[in-house]
């Protein structure tokens, strides 16, 4: 419907510039019968009408000439094949070129985008719009269908080509160490890793409790077999007692010397991962008798497509927590670029390079459209499509070259009866 509605108006608008054209040609060639008309009314009739005479006359010559004028512009004057006129049918493809450069030269240069550009301040209105949380959940909805059609096409040996041929092989060349270093390093920065220490502590004290006879099992094959039965009982039941306080020590207290042990060795390993040889030695032979092992590809696969499924059935539904976090995010990034100036400043930056950068790289493909597209034209198609947008104005050239030929006339009529 849209796209009808277009048409429409279009044709309605041509239709209306057709006839603002009819109407100026019938005044300006009506001004063109009036000076003819008193020309030859006040043709050789003295007693002060010599000047109206001339007058007509004159304006009869400047309508003439400009008619001759506009004419020559779109076609030949009465189908007569003068040179140098139709010039727009002739030369279409040139004014077409110089159009496009024109545009290219003046339109789209760095100075005018970026001003125009910073002034819409895109941005802005941008953030505004994306704050409102209608407008955060509009744009998920439109873009999930996108983002599944998207995944759906991804099926499994895609992704096994992915991991097998791309990440695999740029894991493989690519060295890791001074990576996880620096990683690791800035984890025990943070103490990141405290969650993770925290749940291995609740988990071994929690075994501990329930595997009491598997502990002491174990212990007791380690005891003498000269020792008395009793006496490794009663040793089996301290050290399992002690080990159970252990653990529960290393669990309720955060600052544990185990811990603290902890720590200091990931730091001294993620230090080492970064610059010694050796431990980087050690990590890169590590990874590479990970990578060789036929299951990692396997594995890389499946943990991929249960991902990709999962992100397609959060996708599909429109109340899931993804989806939910999506439109949170959106909302939230919208609502700090209006109230973060430096943000917003600095948004407004990037995106004016980026669109300039763009511009600098397609201009000449996006104005080529205007020349192009004129090429296609016929000729006679051509100048009537320009005649109907400009032709109405250029019809003022015909009436201002008859008011002014009369004036002139009548001018140089007065002035030669007072030389004479």
């Amino acid at each position: 419907m849209t796209i009808t509605a277009d048409r429409s108006f279009t044709r309605i608008d041509d239709e209306t510039r057709r006839q603002g054209l009819r109407r100026m040609r019938v005044v300006a060639t009506g001004l063109l019968v009036l000076m003819a008309v008193i020309y030859v009314l006040t043709y050789d009739r003295g007693s002060g009408w010599d000047y109206v005479n001339s007058a007509a006359e004159a304006g009869m010559i400047g309508a003439i000439a400009d008619w001759f004028a506009v004419t020559a512009l779109f076609r030949h004057p009465l189908g007569i094949p003068i040179p140098h006129t139709a010039l727009v049918s002739r030369r279409k493809n040139d004014l077409g070129a110089s159009l496009e450069q024109f545009v290219r030269e003046n339109f789209l240069t760095p100075a005018v985008l970026r001003e125009k550009f910073t002034d819409a301040q895109v941005v802005l209105r941008l953030g505004e719009w994306l704050a409102e949380p209608e407008h955060a959940e509009r744009v998920v909805s439109e873009a999930a269908p996108f983002l599944r059609r998207g995944l759906e096409r991804v099926d499994e040996p895609e992704l096994r080509t992915l991991i097998e041929d791309v990440l695999l092989p740029r894991v493989r060349r690519e060295p890791l160490s001074p990576v996880a270093g620096h990683l690791l390093e800035r984890v025990i920065e943070d103490g990141s890793h405290h969650g993770l220490v925290d749940l291995a502590a609740r988990e071994l004290h929690a075994w501990l409790a329930l595997h009491q006879d598997e502990v002491e099992v174990i212990v007791r094959s380690r005891a003498p077999s000269w020792a008395p039965s009793w006496v490794n009982d009663q040793v089996t039941r301290r050290v399992y007692q002690e080990v159970l306080r252990w653990a529960r020590d290393v669990k309720d207290d955060p600052r544990h010397n185990v811990r603290q042990a902890l720590d200091s060795y990931l730091s001294e390993l993620g230090a080492d991962l970064q610059h010694e040889p050796r431990t980087q030695a050690r990590f890169e032979s590590l990874k590479e008798r990970l990578l060789e092992h036929p299951q990692v590809a396997t594995t890389g696969v499946r943990l991929a497509e249960t991902l990709r499924n999962s992100v397609l059935e959060a996708l599909e539904d429109p109340a899931s927590p993804l989806r939910e976090r999506m439109v949170s995010a959106l909302r939230d990034l919208g609502a700090r670029v209006v109230t973060d100036g430096g943000l917003r400043a600095k948004l407004d930056e990037w995106t004016a390079d980026t669109v300039v950068a763009l511009v600098e790289r397609y201009g000449p493909e996006i104005t080529s459209v205007i020349s192009s597209t004129i090429e296609r034209w016929d000729a006679r198609e051509a100048s009537e499509k320009i005649e109907l947008h400009v032709g109405r104005d250029l019809q003022f050239i015909r009436i201002n070259g008859t008011v002014v030929g009369a004036l002139v006339g009548l001018v140089i009529h007065g002035l030669s009866q007072l030389l004479l």
